[in-house]
C-alpha cells in the first residue's frame, strides 16, 4: 500500500549488482477475522509488485497481531526479524517511520524494533550491519494531493543512487504513469480491505506516487532502540 513506488524502482535499478528484494510482514491481518484471506491477497499483490515466493514472508506471532490500539513490544520484534536478516543477508531494511504514515502504532512499533535488533548485532565483524530507512509522513494536507505529488518531488533526488552514499541519505522515489498503474494494480489484490475510503486512497494518495525516506544512523539507531515503549 505504501512502499510500491520503492519496491518498482528499484527493480528497475540498473547498478550491478541488482538489488535483490525480500518482503516480511510481521502480521497476518486476523483484526477482522480475515487473516487467511489477506495472506493470500497479499502474496497475489507481491506477485504483481515482483516478489516472488520464496522471497517473501508472513509471520503470525499470538504477540504481534493486528490491533489499532496496541504497540508491539521491539524487543519481540527484534527476535522475530534477526534469523530473517541474517540469513538471507539483508543489506538494508526499509520500514515506516515514528508516526507510522497513518499514525497506527503496529506500524510505529517497526522501527523501534529494527532498531533493538541492529543495536544487538555484534560489533567488530567484517560485514557490515544493515542499513536502516524509514519511510517519511508527511503532514496531511500533503497526503492526499494525488498526481501533483510527483509533480512536486524534488527530481534531483535519485534513489538508487543516494541509497549507495556512506553518509547518512536522504532519497526521494517518484513513480510515473505506469508505475502507478502497477501500483494501483497490486492494490486492487487486496479486495477484502476495500472499502470507500481505501478507493479514495488509491486515488489520491501521495505514496501511490512518491515515497521519501530518510536513514536512521547507527547513532539515532541506538537512542531509538534504547527508548521506553510507547
Amino acid at each position: 500500500m505504501f512502499f510500491a513506488p520503492t519496491l518498482l524502482a528499484l527493480q528497475e535499478a540498473t547498478s550491478q549488482p541488482a538489488p535483490r528484494l525480500h518482503s516480511l510482514c510481521l502480521s497476518v491481518g486476523n483484526a477482522d477475522g480475515l487473516g487467511g484471506i489477506r495472506r493470500r491477497e497479499l502474496a497475489r499483490s507481491l506477485d504483481v509488485l515482483g516478489i516472488g515466493e520464496g522471497r517473501r514472508w508472513v509471520v503470525d506471532h499470538p504477540e504481534l497481531q493486528d490491533n489499532f490500539t496496541a504497540h508491539w513490544d521491539a524487543d519481540i520484534i527484534a527476535t522475530v526479524l534477526r534469523p530473517y536478516v541474517l540469513e538471507h543477508n539483508i543489506a538494508t531494511i526499509l520500514t515506516f517511520d515514528l508516526h507510522g504514515i497513518s499514525s497506527h502504532p503496529n506500524h510505529i512499533s517497526l522501527p523501534r524494533g529494527v532498531s533493538r535488533l541492529l543495536s544487538s548485532l555484534p560489533t567488530g565483524s567484517q560485514k557490515p550491519h544493515p542499513r536502516l530507512f524509514t519511510l517519511v509522513t508527511v503532514p496531511l494536507h500533503e497526503k492526499y494531493m494525488g498526481l501533483i505529488s510527483p509533480l512536486l518531488s524534488k527530481a534531483s533526488m535519485v534513489f538508487p543512487a543516494r541509497l549507495d552514499t556512506t553518509e547518512a541519505s536522504q532519497a526521494t522515489v517518484v513513480s510515473n504513469w505506469a508505475g502507478y498503474l502497477q501500483a494501483h494494480r497490486a492494490m486492487r489484490e487486496h479486495q477484502s480491505q476495500l472499502v470507500w475510503f481505501r478507493w479514495l486512497y488509491v486515488s489520491f494518495s501521495c505514496y501511490m506516487w512518491v515515497n521519501e525516506w530518510v536513514e536512521v544512523m547507527p547513532s539515532s539507531g541506538a537512542q531509538l532502540a534504547a527508548a521506553p515503549e510507547p
